[in-house]
């Protein structure tokens, strides 16, 4: 059993920011009900996909949850959404504020038919701000929370990073407050609304180092996390592909000097201490990578394994699934759909002895589970048939 078993969340989210938060909730035990309209969620459209409605993102972050399809603009849709609510215990939505007012399914309604039900929001700004219905997605995220500035700092453009970082992070911030909020429920029995701003929340998380100098009033220096917004830190190359190497404390900054045979860098003032390095990343990092192409990447790692400096080859991720760390760990493993024919499924990357993560049930194609959780919660087989005929619902 995993360690949310028992628990109902209701996956009432798109795209990737809270489908991914409800795929690790799924992970974790709880049984996740995602509920979409009759034509799908867009993200099961993204392609490569062997069959429509099927892409690999959805396969991905659809894992370990049922599918219900049903018209919320239908009164009757609307009917059999309340009741679904009446037995859950978490309900996801990245649904902009004024949608689901219009719906009536903010917080303040549905809390009236569940008064336990943890109700968590995630959208691109506060609900109480006057950006609050606008459309966010990561891009725009990045854009407003400064990570296109950081990019711009370190590389000269405001370019975005090559990974949607904003919905990642943010699905990771619904996770941990959700089972916050369980573990108030399970000590009082109160459910209670929890807001997750994706641009507040990449604030938050870019802000740990960057704020630096301005950390203090009056500022003690400038915006900005120096060693990471230098244009040397990078992977360098060695003699025979590309590696990190990163000489990080001060022994390993000794180690790495010596070896590479050029002692004197030890007595350059620029890198005498914390402060002086701070201020010649630039330097350090140019040396680094005139070293490095003196050895193959196998030299390296022998070499820095011996001196315990940080050290890792570069993965490329075509070779991702040969990795021999990857293949050991059983991250990335094989199963077979029933739909979908032979697909990898990503592992959960962590580890419980006593409550593990599982992957116990398949991505659903779209409406899978209509008849299965509608009879769960009371629906006749008329009653089913008859919602399915007049468009209310899908039914496979």
């Amino acid at each position: 059993m995993g360690a949310l078993d028992g628990i109902r969340v209701i996956d009432l989210a798109t795209v990737v920011m809270g489908p991914y938060a409800t795929q690790i909730l799924g992970d974790l035990g709880a049984d996740v009900i995602k509920v979409e309209p009759p034509a799908g969620d867009m993200s099961r459209l993204t392609a490569p996909y062997r069959n429509e409605g099927m892409g690999s993102l959805a396969l991905n972050v659809n894992r370990n949850k049922r599918a219900v399809a049903v018209d919320l603009k239908n009164p009757r849709g609307k009917q059999v959404f309340l009741d679904l609510v009446k037995t859950a215990d978490v309900l996801v939505t990245n649904m902009r504020p004024g949608a689901l007012h219009r719906l009536g399914l903010d917080y303040e309604q549905l809390a009236e038919v569940n008064p336990g039900l943890i109700y968590c929001n995630a959208q691109g700004f506060r609900s109480d701000s006057t950006l609050a219905d606008r459309a966010a997605y990561d891009e725009i995220v990045q854009a407003a929370s400064g990570t296109a500035d950081l990019m711009r700092r370190a590389t000269g453009t405001p370019t975005y990073m090559p990974t949607i970082l904003g919905d990642k992070v943010s699905g990771l911030t619904i996770v941990y407050s959700v089972l916050a909020a369980l573990v108030h429920k399970q000590r009082t029995g109160e459910g209670q609304r929890v807001e997750v701003p994706m641009t507040d929340t990449m604030l938050a998380f870019n802000l740990v180092e960057h704020l630096a100098g301005r950390t203090f009033e009056p500022a003690a220096g400038l915006m900005g996390f120096s060693r990471s917004l230098s244009p040397g830190h990078r992977a360098v190359r060695t003699k025979d592909g590309w590696a990190c190497i990163l000489p990080y404390s001060r022994r390993n900054i000794d180690d790495f000097f010596a070896e590479v045979g050029h002692p004197e860098h030890l007595e350059d003032p620029r890198f005498a201490d914390s402060a002086s390095l701070a201020a010649n990343f630039d330097a350090f990092y140019d040396l680094i990578e005139t070293y490095a192409a003196q050895r193959t990447t196998a030299e390296w790692e022998a070499t820095c394994a011996r001196l315990s400096i940080p050290f890792a080859p570069v993965l490329d991720l075509d070779d991702v699934t040969e990795d021999p760390y990857v293949k050991a760990m059983g991250l990335l493993e094989c199963a077979e759909h029933p739909t979908e024919g032979t697909y990898r499924v990503i592992g959960s990357p962590v580890r419980f002895s006593a409550t593990p993560a599982s992957v116990r049930r398949h991505a659903p194609r779209l409406g899978q589970d209509n008849d299965e959780v509608l009879s769960e919660l009371g629906y006749s087989e008329d009653d089913r048939r008859e919602l399915a005929e007049a468009g209310v619902t899908v039914r496979r």
